[in-house]
């Protein structure tokens, strides 16, 4: 597996990484079982850059990772981890706590859940409008000069915020959503992060998996699913975006690969500061997507897509209305 660095503090990747949230949170059931299938695989891949947070499951997920950990070297496995909420008694989220102190309890949480004593590279999940990201940004140096702690992150900021927490102490990583059909990040965000350095994780890179041309209808998702309350996915919305998939399909097909593969392909031609994290729950589908990065596809492919891109509007917000206030978009 290639590898790329995110940052000019020293963090080397590998070029794509596994997006672990659906396992545990948000797409329905969760098999452990298959899950830990597809964890251990992905280090055969050579795919080492696991992502999670203290919110999938809330918590699960950081313990299935430290499962998948046991038995191997620690330092084959690149774990980025998010703190950001204060959880209730049953896992309910009651809000947003990114105060010193509590990062330095909530820390300790993640360590002990994954079963290490130091996380690889350690987000802000979202900001708190009611701390200083200098404060917030500061307790994470704090972690890093304990050991704790290698590298800082943060995710769905934007351009201001990013200065004044790199002003603070140097980010490695900015994490958004990122993909054929979600493009906010390239007008400000990533000119920002170049300026300064700075890499750019990208999740959802297919698009909650509409771009892979596996859902056909909301009837493929279970009642459970979170996408059933996703704004793209809903009626109409839902038949408008399949046109943009249906672009993506056709070139799949000519170019014997998969639409996942070619939404995949695209993101990481944009940059090689840019670190794709697409998700699964199966080892299948794994293996397809760590063979994005093979493709080898003449200018035209790029040429076409990117014109469809130009002239293809995405209908529906990215997340619910409730969950959009929670994206930082200061300039």
């Amino acid at each position: 597996m290639q590898k790329r660095t995110l940052g000019r503090q020293g963090l080397e990747v590998s070029a794509t990484g596994l997006g672990c949230m659906g396992m545990s949170f948000a797409y329905g059931s969760a098999d452990d079982v298959e899950s830990m299938k597809v964890l251990h695989r992905s280090l055969d891949l050579g795919i080492n850059f696991w992502d999670t947070a203290e919110m999938y499951g809330p918590f699960k997920n950081e313990e299935l990772l430290g499962r998948a950990l046991k038995g191997k070297k620690r330092e084959e496995v690149i774990i980025a981890t998010k703190f950001a909420w204060r959880f209730g008694e049953k896992g309910e989220i009651l809000g947003l706590d990114s105060s010193p102190a509590h990062i330095k309890r909530t820390i300790n949480g993640s360590l002990t859940r994954l079963g290490t004593d130091y996380i690889d590279l350690y987000y802000q999940h979202r900001l708190d409008p009611n701390i200083p990201i200098e404060d917030t940004v500061g307790a994470m140096a704090d972690l890093v000069r304990e050991g704790k702690v290698r590298y800082i992150g943060l995710s769905e900021v934007g351009p201001a915020t990013i200065r004044r927490a790199h002003a603070e102490h140097p980010i490695s990583a900015v994490q958004s959503e990122y993909s054929l059909w979600e493009r906010g990040v390239e007008d400000e965000v990533l000119p920002t992060l170049r300026e300064l350095g700075i890499g750019f994780v990208a999740y959802s890179p297919l698009g909650r998996g509409f771009l892979t041309g596996r859902i056909k209808s909301m009837e493929d998702l279970e009642s459970s699913d979170w996408r059933r309350n996703n704004p793209r996915f809903q009626a109409e919305n839902f038949q408008h975006n399949m046109a943009l998939v249906a672009t993506v399909k056709e070139i799949a097909v000519a170019n014997k690969a998969t639409p996942g593969q070619i939404a995949l392909a695209w993101l990481l031609r944009q940059g090689l500061d840019i670190v794709p994290i697409p998700g699964t729950k199966h080892v299948n589908y794994l293996e397809e997507n760590a063979r994005a990065l093979d493709l080898q596809l003449p200018p035209s492919v790029w040429t076409e897509l990117d014109s469809t891109l130009a002239s293809f509007t995405v209908a529906g917000m990215r997340y619910p209305e409730a969950a959009m206030r929670f994206i930082d978009t200061s300039r």
